[in-house]
């Protein structure tokens, strides 16, 4: 299992409009086959920093996930949103990989 982590620099004065790119994230990449943890906010500290954050089994699957989205209208509105809103000011992804075990399990 991958993990993508995607972060955000938003707009303080638009986090309004990254709380709805984020909902509309919560239906489309679960219907386009990746597991979303969830999008997050800023709440205290930054006003600038947000992050996304989904699993997925393996390369070849996120590349089917991406077609997928792609095609998905709710993903090319939010994609479109996005551009039209400015509200991303930069995005940096990462792909990671589970390097312990919960609570020390050693299963």
């Amino acid at each position: 299992m991958l993990t993508r982590i995607i972060r955000y620099q938003i707009d303080p004065a638009k986090t309004d409009q990254f709380r709805q790119y984020a909902r509309n994230w919560g239906q489309a990449i679960p219907r386009c086959g990746a597991d979303l943890v969830g999008y997050f906010a800023p709440h205290e500290g930054s006003a600038t920093q947000a992050y996304g954050i989904y699993h997925i089994p393996s390369l070849a699957a996120y590349e089917t996930y991406r077609t997928r989205l792609a095609d998905d209208p709710l993903g090319r509105e939010n994609y479109e949103f996005a551009q039209k809103e400015r509200f991303l000011l930069r995005e940096d992804r990462t792909w990671l990989k589970l390097a312990s075990t919960p609570h020390g399990d050693s299963t």
